[in-house]
């Protein structure tokens, strides 16, 4: 009875000297080591990929954010301040139903299929806004030019990214609502165009919050 309980008790010792060692290697040591090396040589990845703007974070380079006019008096859909670059729709973007007692933001796609006729309808509405917010005086923006990605939405709906052409549609609108040059606007999407990833790996792209950001700082020069 003894030996019998006296085995017991080393295997309970064991074990538990075992999962105290594991706990201390797998929640503590590895957890820290991992940690150094993220902010040693990752350090802009490891915290976010954070945006600064007059000394401090304004945002992440891989969400989108929104350039709206503030909401009117019984309007439920904001109408976008056009003297912003601006993004992808967010038609996949829905809001928590389950805790309302806070306001949370839900990413995803609208999973309708191409020939769902809500989807045409969407696109159809999106390519007619783009057209008529970016037709200024002296440039009008022809059908064939609105690109995709204007008129869809990314898979989660947060895209930071548009496409050059998109960008470039929306120099001459940009130009006119804050009384720039279009060579100067037009510099600054050319500026902040970044190439396909490692020369191949997707497509070119522009990042709006930067893009917006560097127009700040243009309008504050000028």
């Amino acid at each position: 009875m003894n030996n019998s309980v006296s085995g017991t008790a080393r295997l309970l010792g064991a074990g538990l000297r075992a999962l105290l060692v594991l706990t201390l290697v797998t929640g503590v040591i590895y957890p820290l080591v991992v940690t150094g090396v993220a902010q040693a040589l990752f350090s802009d990845k490891a915290n976010g990929s954070e945006i600064r703007a007059d000394g401090r974070v304004v945002g992440s380079s891989l969400i989108g954010q929104s350039y709206n006019l503030p909401l009117k008096k019984g309007q439920e859909t904001p109408e976008p301040d056009l003297k912003w670059f601006q993004g992808r729709p967010a038609n996949g973007l829905g809001s928590n139903s389950i805790n309302t007692r806070y306001k949370l933001l839900l990413s995803g796609a609208t999973n309708l299929a191409a020939d769902n006729k809500v989807l045409i309808q969407q696109v159809k509405d999106a390519k007619a806004a783009v057209i008529k917010d970016n037709s200024v005086p002296g440039y009008t923006v022809r059908a064939s030019e609105v690109p995709a990605d204007a008129v869809t939405s990314s898979g989660s709906g947060l895209d930071p990214a548009i496409s050059p052409q998109y960008a470039r549609i929306q120099a001459h609108r940009v130009a006119e609502k804050n009384g720039l040059p279009v060579a100067r606007v037009e510099k600054l999407v050319k500026d902040h165009t970044q190439g396909r990833t490692l020369g191949f790996v997707g497509e070119p792209r522009v990042n709006v919050l930067e893009l917006n950001i560097a127009l700040k700082d243009l309008l504050a020069k000028h």
